[in-house]
């Protein structure tokens, strides 16, 4: 652990990551401040996971003219912030949260899994796999856990398991996995890193501290991977291949974007030393992640499908091709700067009506609206109520938004629990 006694660090940004940051800190001996510039945050129920003695301010950010030795950035806080910009001027060291969490670990392995799509079905598959060969396994990062949290809890043969961002990526100094994964890029987070090339540069962040005894794995298929492959240091393995593809058979969910999460992950796994017949056998039993082309229920003969971690066009994308049955689209949310149109040859297809929530839905009607019929319901409990109505036997509703959740909820779990609550309230 770091040494952090009589030294004062600055939190930035009161969610669950900055609770985690905290929390660490305060364990390793620092003073802790806890700046948001939400005013609501002063009334999070979040601040209960504070240890005593955390200063907080909410709405303002005079904290920053303190006497700072450390600042410690959430993921949803941008790099670019001003106030982080100009501290890193003045010399004083600003961390994302992945950061602190990665100094106070010493594990046995280090998986980290990023890309657009996949990340997490990825990550999890990845644990299962290790898990079911016997490993000490701890999952986090962005798939729920922070790696601050997780800190106490990593021992000497720990196979730490990581989904990573790439708002966790773009200001780490000394993160080094042993086995770095790339799914695929696509447009997502333009708002915050301005351009596609400003995007792969933060995901390609996760091979920057690799050597020639670590592992990269990447995704052959897709341009912006391939791009981001050349120059690097660490070993090279490419997917799709046909090893990869008769190990990946092994799984049993729908869809050829889980085959090719189960290539990904088999190669991490094979490169730290499993056996093609292990990662088989755990292939098979493998049951998927909450939240991504999940079913909760079958009511009257229609199934209702919970894919809620879609919070963008191209996952939204895979799942609409996951399903030739009918489908009762719920489509909104907050808007993430990419446009919907892309989807308008899968919803041709077999979606009798787009059912639209959240703020984004007068944009998913401008570009959807040729293509099937568009209804506006506003929040998901008139979204649901009004798809269940509609859907036949046979057909499926699935809520699939291609819209991060901010707007009417925490995040997507929030958007994704709601859901299946609604679901299970219907009747039969």
């Amino acid at each position: 652990m770091m040494n952090l006694k009589g030294k004062t660090a600055l939190v930035v940004g009161l969610a669950k990551s900055g609770v985690a940051a905290a929390r660490l800190l305060g364990k390793l001996g620092a003073t802790v401040l806890v700046s948001d510039s939400n005013a609501a945050a002063s009334a999070s129920p979040l601040r209960k996971g504070l240890p005593r003695g955390v200063a907080i301010e909410a709405g303002s950010e005079h904290f920053f003219e303190r006497d700072i030795d450390l600042i410690v950035a959430s993921p949803g806080v941008p790099w670019s912030h001003p106030k982080l910009a100009a501290a890193r001027r003045r010399g004083i060291p600003v961390w994302p949260e992945l950061e602190l969490g990665w100094r106070c670990v010493s594990p046995a392995k280090t998986v980290a899994v990023t890309g657009t799509n996949g990340k997490t079905t990825t990550t999890a598959l990845i644990g299962h796999l290790l898990k079911s060969a016997g490993k000490h396994v701890l999952l986090g990062g962005n798939i729920g856990t922070p790696l601050s949290a997780l800190a106490a809890r990593v021992k000497k043969s720990t196979y730490l398991v990581l989904e990573v961002s790439s708002y966790q990526l773009e200001g780490h100094v000394t993160f080094h996995p042993n086995v770095g994964l790339f799914l695929n890029l696509t447009p997502d987070h333009l708002a915050r890193h301005g351009t596609m090339a400003g995007y792969a540069k933060a995901k390609a962040r996760v091979f920057e501290n690799q050597n020639r005894r670590d592992t990269a794995i990447i995704n052959g298929g897709d341009a912006w991977c391939r791009r981001i492959s050349k120059g690097l240091r660490a070993k090279k393995v490419l997917f799709p291949s046909p090893k990869l593809e008769r190990l990946a058979a092994s799984i049993r969910l729908p869809g050829r974007h889980n085959i090719e999460n189960a290539m990904a992950a088999s190669a991490a796994a094979l490169a730290l030393g499993l056996s093609e017949k292990s990662i088989a056998r755990g292939l098979a039993t493998f049951k998927g992640v909450p939240h991504r082309i999940q079913t909760v229920a079958r009511k009257h003969g229609v199934t209702f499908v919970n894919d809620s971690k879609s919070t963008n066009v191209d996952s939204t994308s895979v799942a609409l091709k996951s399903f030739e049955q009918p489908l009762w689209l719920i489509l909104g949310g907050q808007h993430k700067g990419a446009p919907y149109t892309p989807l308008a040859s899968l919803v041709r297809k077999n979606v009798r009506e787009i059912l639209t929530i959240g703020e984004a839905a007068p944009l998913i009607r401008r570009d959807l609206g040729k293509a099937a019929s568009v209804m506006p319901y506003r929040t998901l409990d008139r979204a649901v109520k009004a798809a269940a109505a509609k859907a036949a036997p046979g057909d499926i509703v699935l809520l699939s938004p291609a819209c991060a959740s901010f707007d009417q909820f925490r995040n997507f779990e929030h958007r994704g629990d709601e859901f299946v609550r609604l679901v299970r309230r219907l009747p039969g």
